[in-house]
């Protein structure tokens, strides 16, 4: 099909999913440097412990994923994510109470409850918004945004840290959210057939199928993981000036790789994305871990981001390509609790790592994850893949 008979993409339901999700993203992300300078710093949480409140979000998150995708399956997903956004913003107002790491631990895992069923029922109404033959290219664009959100966020949030404090950055996330809120409400969302309660059973709340997928996500997804906490600190430590520059070069490299990869993959080619942005990444992680100067840090940086945006829209496609049309929001939660758990171990086992080694160590563990998952996709997935995909 050329391009001008395409159905159009950017319509204003579309639009208005996107900028919720990158309102939403960024206000969250504005926590994910911050926490750790300011737990460390504030509480006195020392270096191999900051996982561990960092992790807690994710585990929330990792709960709630499966059955956000049974939720949206069945019930209205703009209303889901009407009610589970409005209270994602108002967890907000538990940081300024938590003075204490458990108390830091307890608002952070119920923050990610929040922030787990509101991005599973975001992208699964993107997914609905999207015309059928531009699916990958709208996911890419809708994925975009939030990872734009993940680099801009920490960016912002490092100075208003800095210069303002912590109660400020909370300010700036609750504003965010409620702008978003105001977004989501302007969404005319595609009427859906009636659904009928089907029997309850596992396939309902994880894609059986893909497992060894999900197995080969974690892998690269552990190296994202070390990025957000860990990349202000481990600037610090080299005396780069603001380490948050790293996080613009980051997006521009994420928007760069949307230009392409969507539309690469839309024309068949997810294999070769797949293996060539896990590559890009795992080089471009050893370079980030061993080359100490601004150069290396901002070229790390933007490699990095082409890396990842090639690779989780293409991935996000294998589940959505591999399910039924029922199982859509199934297939979206399997793919992001894989994304989730990946990022867990590495908040989790990044902040152990870094603390009785070295943050350069750990950036060389997430280059040689990468490298093992070329292998695994090549061997295991490529092949599930090509034998069970359903489109």
């Amino acid at each position: 099909m050329s391009t001008k008979n395409l159905p159009k993409l950017w319509t204003p339901g579309y639009l208005n999913v996107c900028i919720a999700n990158f309102l939403m993203a960024c206000s969250f992300n504005l926590l994910m440097p911050s926490i750790p300078l300011y737990i460390t710093e504030q509480l006195g949480v020392a270096q191999t412990k900051t996982g561990i409140v960092l992790a807690s979000y994710a585990l929330a998150i990792m709960i709630i994923r499966p059955f956000s995708g049974y939720l949206v399956d069945l019930y209205s997903r703009k209303k889901i994510l009407l009610i589970s956004f409005i209270c994602y913003v108002g967890m907000f107002s538990g940081y300024f109470f938590a003075s204490t790491v458990m108390l830091f631990v307890v608002v952070r895992f119920f923050h990610g409850i929040t922030w787990g069923l509101s991005t599973v029922s975001s992208s699964t109404l993107a997914i609905d918004l999207v015309p059928s033959e531009r699916r990958a290219e709208g996911i890419g664009y809708y994925g975009t945004f939030m990872n734009v959100a993940m680099a801009i966020g920490p960016f912002v949030a490092i100075h208003i840290y800095q210069v303002y404090g912590f109660p400020t950055l909370l300010w700036c996330g609750m504003g965010m959210g409620l702008l978003g809120i105001i977004a989501v409400s302007l969404i005319k969302a595609p009427v859906r057939p009636k659904v009928e309660r089907e029997k309850i059973s596992l396939d309902r709340f994880f894609l059986l199928r893909a497992w060894p997928i999900f197995l080969n996500q974690l892998l690269p997804c552990f190296a994202w993981g070390t990025i957000g906490p860990f990349v202000a600190q481990y600037g610090k430590q080299i005396e780069i000036p603001n380490a948050g520059i790293f996080f613009l070069f980051w997006a521009g490299g994420i928007i760069l790789s949307r230009i392409f990869a969507g539309k690469m993959v839309d024309r068949g080619h997810i294999h070769l994305v797949n293996i060539s942005a896990m590559t890009i990444v795992a080089i471009s992680f050893f370079v980030f871990a061993t080359a100490h100067n601004i150069y290396a840090f901002c070229t790390a940086g933007l490699f990095i981001g082409v890396g990842f945006g090639m690779m989780f829209p293409a991935l996000q496609t294998l589940y959505i390509n591999m399910a039924e049309n029922n199982q859509r929001g199934t297939a979206n939660s399997t793919y992001l609790v894989g994304f989730d758990l990946g990022l867990a171990l590495g908040m989790l086992i990044g902040g152990y790592i870094s603390g009785i080694h070295s943050f350069e160590g750990l950036f060389i563990v997430a280059s040689v994850l990468c490298v093992i998952s070329i292998l695994v996709y090549g061997t295991i997935s490529r092949p599930l893949f090509n034998k069970k995909r359903l489109r």
